[in-house]
């Protein structure tokens, strides 16, 4: 398989993407610590400070989704609602966040996963998206792939910003941070406030569904010394949201979630010879008190403690091996009945070391290994090998092959209702990931084009009955996702900047359709639309993405950006009829538009439609995407 890849790729050497000018030398997600972007064996993106700075959007989520190809994005419903980031073709749980190195997730959530909507842009200083199994570094459930965010850290010198930003729905955003830095210490604080009376999630549906969030983000760093240095931050999220209730068509009775989140870190940065060492601790406290059908309330709390250790030993430039010890602490009240309570605690003790060196001039490598302990599921180990080939002029070929494991989310541990039927241990899912591209940038052209292949596959598979919901690992049965990723870039001049990402993914879900005899709790929810490919696909991928996005700089006051998106068909299941058959949802085509006008030096007023044409269209299977909407905004740096 390897060879026949191999040949493919030279085959179609000429097709695709990356090495832009614009992408810094020096990348930091990619093995937690610095390395040349040319020495990276992994798929990696770059969303810089100044990409952030002209995008439109409030929200992490708008920024991932007209910034970057490749990845899939679905909302159910609007602003604040939960929204899924799928990386090569697997759902969202796959997919590690990291902010300023520390993990994110939510024990109080049914499958553990982060919720990225509440994350704000304006206080994001650099994105680095890294692609492809990362386990053995970065641990449970880095499969797809792992997002990590850099926070504001203040800049030299004194500075305020306040953005302002109006829209339809009565849409309110406003953002205000003071920073500043000297040679001992750097500070930023950050303040969000967001409200709108949103859109109604549900399709023929005429009630809106608000949503509010404010939020804080502080980050304090200070030079104990020549060689030490101490990082504090602190993010806190006040939020509510009414949502509709997609079963029985309850959409409109009143559902609503009100969530409260605090997050602090302390960071101990040791720097001597050729050693480094950062300590840190993070802990962690979510609760989110939800109202059903007007009366119901259930309050789900989760939290988390986290001691970590990472040592760097550098021999030379291209040659230094990363290690280090994670101990995260996890806990979440949850209720089972009414008036009754459930509290449970679990633990995952890692242990990793991760070799980087280059063997010969042009070729740069990497070996990896982790250990993982489970309270409940046990020891899991992981590797990955990389691998990247400098061709010289701009261009080089990389390949990675890793093993990974995602353990199950607390609430798939067998001690709570919708979860394991038999009340057996629910095991590991172990997965398997391999990709090989190839990049380069033609400088008397302008031009960038990347190429990548992905084969992931994932054996004895956590997952439920569409009706049931039951949990369990699935004996036997293969999960897997496949696919090519292309974009190219090209650059005219200082004006004119175009952009083309298609994404081809084939996915199969070895749980719902290669047997169509009933499962084991007595349900089949197999379909025949014409489509093998659709019919046994995982739910929500589709097979078939593009993106296109141009800018063009008028004069020096004055620049506009179009962004062309399409999304294939995708299957899906539920529905409001109670019938949880497998479903395909249709295509949809997608125009949003973006200007900027500088009215004078530190005023720059924005203006951006999302859904020019107002197209009427699904990601999710009974949920509205977004309709037209317009918003204009006045930014201001002083």
């Amino acid at each position: 398989m390897l060879l026949r890849l191999t040949v493919f790729l030279y085959l179609i050497f000429f097709s695709n993407y990356v090495f832009s000018k614009e992408i810094p030398i020096i990348v930091i997600s990619a093995g937690k610590t610095p390395q040349s972007y040319s020495s990276v064996g992994s798929q990696v993106t770059i969303i810089d400070s100044e990409t952030i700075e002209k995008s439109s959007g409030s929200t992490l989520t708008e920024l991932l989704d007209s910034e970057t190809q490749g990845l899939n994005i679905f909302r159910l419903g609007g602003k604040g609602t939960n929204t899924g980031i799928q990386m090569r073709g697997l759902p969202k749980r796959y997919s590690t966040v990291y902010i300023d190195g520390v993990k994110m997730y939510d024990p109080s959530a049914s499958d553990n996963a982060f919720y990225a909507e509440g994350i704000f842009k304006d206080s994001i200083d650099k994105i680095e998206i890294l692609k492809g199994s990362q386990s053995s570094l970065y641990g449970n459930s880095a499969v797809g792939g792992t997002i990590n965010i850099f926070t504001k850290k203040g800049k030299l010198g004194k500075h305020q910003k306040t953005n302002i930003r109006a829209g339809q729905s009565n849409t309110k955003d406003i953002f205000y941070s003071f920073e500043g830095a000297d040679e001992k210490q750097n500070y930023f604080i950050g303040l969000n406030y967001y409200k709108t009376d949103g859109i109604s999630a549900m399709n023929n549906d005429a009630e809106n569904d608000p949503y509010e969030n404010n939020s804080l983000t502080l980050n304090y760093g200070y030079k104990i010394s020549e060689n030490n240095t101490i990082e504090n931050s602190l993010r806190f999220k006040d939020s509510y949201l009414e949502y509709d209730e997609p079963t029985d068509g309850r959409d409109d009775t009143l559902n609503s979630s009100d969530n409260l989140e605090a997050q602090i870190s302390l960071k101990f940065i040791n720097t001597k010879d050729k050693f480094k060492n950062t300590f840190g601790y993070y802990k962690s406290a979510s609760s989110r008190m939800v109202t059903q059908y007007d009366t119901k309330q259930k309050t789900y709390e989760g939290f988390k403690n986290m001691i970590n250790y990472l040592g760097e030993y550098n021999f030379n430039l291209d040659n230094k091996i990363i290690y280090g010890a994670d101990l995260e602490f996890f806990k979440a009240k949850y209720p089972t009945d009414p008036g009754n309570n459930k509290t449970h605690d679990e633990e995952i003790h890692s242990q990793y070391i991760d070799y980087q060196f280059r063997p010969f001039e042009n070729i740069y490598a990497t070996i990896g290994g982790r250990n993982d302990k489970h309270t409940l599921s046990g020891d899991e180990q992981s590797y990955r090998v990389t691998g990247a080939y400098d061709l010289g002029g701009n261009s080089k070929i990389r390949s990675s092959y890793g093993t990974g494991f995602l353990f199950p989310a607390i609430y798939e541990s067998g001690e709570y209702a919708w979860t394991n039927q038999d009340g057996d241990k629910i095991n590991a899912e172990k997965t398997t990931s391999f990709d090989i591209g190839y990049e380069t940038f033609f400088e008397n052209l302008n031009l960038g084009f990347n190429i990548t292949y992905f084969d992931i596959v994932i054996e004895d598979p956590i997952m439920g009955s569409n009706i049931t919901n039951f949990q369990d690992n699935v004996s036997g049965a293969e999960n897997k996702s496949q696919g090519i990723e292309l974009s190219t870039n090209w650059t005219d001049n200082d004006r004119l900047s175009m952009g083309f990402n298609y994404t081809f993914t084939k996915s199969y879900s070895g749980m719902d359709c290669d047997k169509p005899e009933k499962d084991k709790w007595g349900y089949t929810s197999c379909l025949d639309s014409g489509d093998g490919w659709l019919e046994s696909a995982m739910v929500r991928v589709p097979i078939h993405g593009l993106s296109s996005k141009i800018n063009y700089q008028f004069d020096k006051n004055l620049d506009g950006s179009l962004m062309l998106t399409y999304k294939g068909r995708t299957r899906d299941y539920g529905g409001t009829d109670y019938s949880f058959k497998d479903q395909i949802l249709d295509d949809y085509f997608l125009v949003d538009f973006k200007s900027s006008y500088k009215l004078f030096k530190g005023y720059n007023l924005d203006f951006s439609v999302k859904n020019l044409f107002d197209k009427n269209y699904e990601n999710a299977l009974d949920y509205s995407g977004t309709p037209r909407t317009m918003n204009v905004g006045l930014k201001i740096l002083y």
